[in-house]
């Protein structure tokens, strides 16, 4: 990833970011509005925000800027996310942008413009995989080693290589136009590959991800900032950026003072999965998760279903039920059949390998983040199983059911 690397090196690298649901919908809206997936409405994947939901179109338009999109959406619906649209496909049209900056630049036009690239989204078909033999990659331990997982491997991490140079030629036009310097330059990415483990769960691989931010003259080159953010946290970012005042309704905390060099941002990080209505998915099996500086504490509502989604349709997980060995098993029953509670000690155990929950040691704090989770769901208007249950009725395919109804 040469020019993500030489962007960490002209700006911030975040070591500790989260997006507050593993899937790619709530996930763009959990950018563009600010707002906790439950709270907006845009919980479940294919989804929706509730009428009367601003988005950054709103705030910033106020503020005098254009606010332009271009490549993937996913977000509903447009009288919410009115901006001007930059077509087409699932991945941004460079030329298009090129004469988009081009006119901002000639007008003085403030801007903010959201590049939306679809990769790396599964089938993993751009790059070339070439250049990471199957047989030299390092897979985790929580992965049956199988032909098919290395292949798919290889092929994500092409596609990583590829989104990369999606970035480089975002860079180039700004730099073409004379940008660079004047502008809040943000890269990040959707949630983990959508891998057993990744994507659809709400441990670390699912939920955390890469950010990068440059900005000349406000945020120190070369840095990196270990505080610990969220997605929700941009909005309000850009708002202050552009010299407004971040709306009382947003959920998410200004990251100024972090890009200025504070170290500390949040003490706590939510998680929420849905898997209603989503492609191959468990009838309802919902997550929630909170994690702190040390633990991470997850809550399955429905522990006595079997969890199920597109990845277990894939040929990846496939490929690991033919291989009859004793971690192969474990690997798969720990998968599809999870306890009602887990809880792990993300500084010792990073992988969250070793389930502490139910060890007396760990009582008081299985109590406290169990309070704080409880506390963060009710504030979000999230009943659990409730909230689970009509998941359907946020989703583009629910809400054309209702309107055909009328």
């Amino acid at each position: 990833t040469p020019n993500i690397d030489k962007l960490a090196g002209e700006g911030m690298r975040f070591t500790r970011c989260f997006q507050t649901a593993p899937m790619c919908s709530p996930t763009r809206h959990n950018i563009y509005t600010g707002l906790y997936p439950v709270t907006s409405g845009a919980y479940p994947n294919h989804t929706y925000v509730k009428n009367g939901t601003k988005s950054v179109v709103q705030f910033l338009k106020a503020l005098g800027y254009r606010v332009a999109q271009s490549g993937k959406t996913h977000v509903s619906p447009s009288s919410v996310f009115a901006w001007e649209k930059i077509p087409d496909g699932k991945n941004p049209n460079f030329d298009k942008v090129d004469s988009f900056m081009k006119d901002c630049a000639e007008k003085e036009n403030p801007f903010c413009l959201l590049l939306c690239s679809n990769e790396p989204h599964s089938p993993w078909n751009k790059g070339d995989a070439s250049r990471y033999p199957p047989a030299n990659i390092q897979l985790p331990p929580y992965f049956v080693d199988t032909p098919a997982i290395r292949d798919a491997m290889s092929r994500y991490l092409a596609e990583i290589t590829y989104y990369d140079s999606q970035v480089g030629r975002a860079m180039q036009l700004l730099k073409k136009h004379k940008l660079s310097d004047n502008t809040l330059f943000v890269v990040t990415s959707e949630q983990g590959s959508s891998m057993p483990f990744a994507k659809w769960t709400c441990y670390d691989s699912g939920l955390q991800t890469g950010l990068i931010a440059r900005w000349p003259g406000k945020i120190k080159p070369g840095t990196t900032n270990p505080a610990m953010i969220e997605y929700i946290d941009l909005l309000p970012t850009w708002v202050e950026a552009a010299g407004g005042t971040p709306d009382p309704s947003l959920q998410g905390k200004s990251l100024l003072s972090v890009f200025a060099g504070k170290e500390t941002h949040k003490t706590h990080v939510h998680g929420i999965m849905t898997t209603k209505g989503i492609i191959s998915g468990s009838p309802h099996y919902g997550i929630r998760s909170i994690r702190s500086e040390k633990f991470k504490f997850i809550w399955n509502l429905t522990p006595e279903a079997k969890f199920k989604n597109v990845c277990t349709t894939s040929p990846e997980f496939k490929s690991w039920l033919t291989v009859d060995t004793p971690k192969a098993r474990a690997l798969v029953k720990r998968y599809q059949l999870r306890p009602k509670e887990e809880l792990y000690d993300i500084i010792t155990d990073p992988l969250e390998l070793n389930n502490l929950a139910g060890d007396e040691k760990h009582t008081e704090t299985m109590n406290e983040l169990r309070s704080k989770l409880t506390v963060w769901m009710r504030k979000c208007g999230d009943e659990g199983q409730a909230t689970e249950l009509k998941a359907i009725e946020q989703m583009t395919r629910g809400r054309k059911k209702k309107k055909s109804k009328k």
